[in-house]
């Protein structure tokens, strides 16, 4: 894979759902602030409504460019549909603009808002125009187990089908591949094989109704997402990295030898 993936001129990153605002945290240097980017977008003034929504989730637009190329993908979306929007629309983001999407797994706090991202992005470039990228175990039946033996059900996530009735091309392979004109690299199954990260204890999946509850402690339907950005090297995406963010970047090093790792961004990093 690693001759494959094209060394991209520029990777601009925006936040469009996070699980939290940014307006009194530090940021780094290349980090454009939330206030600056609703100004940059014509707000008149600070307030409530012209700031951003803080939710549960993850949601982001990465745009390429490679000479004169660009490609534009959503990575995740976020928990509901009225954030996300009113988050592209407070940013003045152009979701026709966005020709594929990547669901990083099967959690309704990353998929939620799906449905009204792929309308938006549907209404702008028309049927069957945008590729949603996911893969098979991602539709299980999730839940938590809790303290008292109670099993409490998560949102069931879109399905194929549906993502297919709203408009989107739905690619649903359980394998790698790359994305965009080899712009990005989207995983396949990510190796646990660190003796640290177990996953978590309390998480249960199963097909349907039809099943009782078994334990999923691993996740195995994440993935992630890579980014090769020429004279920095590789930008790692992940999300809730419940296959631990150490076994993501293993795999990373395994999969790209020759291409130093040059920054991590996850919505929450976990080693557990």
């Amino acid at each position: 894979m690693a001759p494959s993936l094209v060394a991209v001129d520029q990777l601009t990153v925006d936040v469009i759902t996070d699980n939290v605002s940014d307006t009194y945290a530090s940021k780094p240097p290349f980090a454009v602030s939330e206030l600056a980017n609703i100004m940059q977008a014509g707000a008149q003034e600070i307030s409530g409504t012209t700031l951003l929504v803080a939710n549960l989730g993850y949601g982001l637009r990465l745009t390429t460019r490679q000479g004169s190329k660009e490609h534009v993908l959503l990575f995740d979306t976020g928990t509901e549909g009225a954030a996300f929007l009113r988050n592209c629309r407070n940013l003045a983001l152009d979701l026709g603009t966005v020709e594929e999407v990547a669901i990083t797994h099967g959690h309704w706090d990353h998929m939620g808002a799906l449905e009204a991202a792929v309308g938006a992005i549907v209404a702008r470039r028309g049927q069957g125009n945008v590729t949603v990228n996911v893969n098979p175990g991602m539709f299980n039946e999730r839940g938590v187990l809790l303290q008292n033996g109670t099993i409490f059900p998560a949102a069931r996530v879109p399905t194929p089908a549906q993502l297919e009735a709203w408009g989107a091309r739905v690619s649903n392979d359980g394998d790698a591949r790359l994305l965009l004109d080899g712009h990005f690299y989207y995983s396949g199954e990510i190796p646990r094989v660190t003796s640290f990260e177990t996953g978590r204890e309390d998480h249960l999946c199963r097909r349907d109704n039809s099943e009782e509850w078994r334990p999923d402690p691993y996740l195995m339907d994440e993935r992630m997402l890579v980014v090769n950005v020429r004279d920095l090297g590789l930008i790692v995406f992940s999300a809730c990295s419940h296959a631990g963010i150490v076994n993501v970047c293993t795999e990373v090093r395994r999969l790209f030898p020759d291409i130093p790792i040059h920054a991590v961004m996850a919505a929450c990093i976990s080693a557990a």
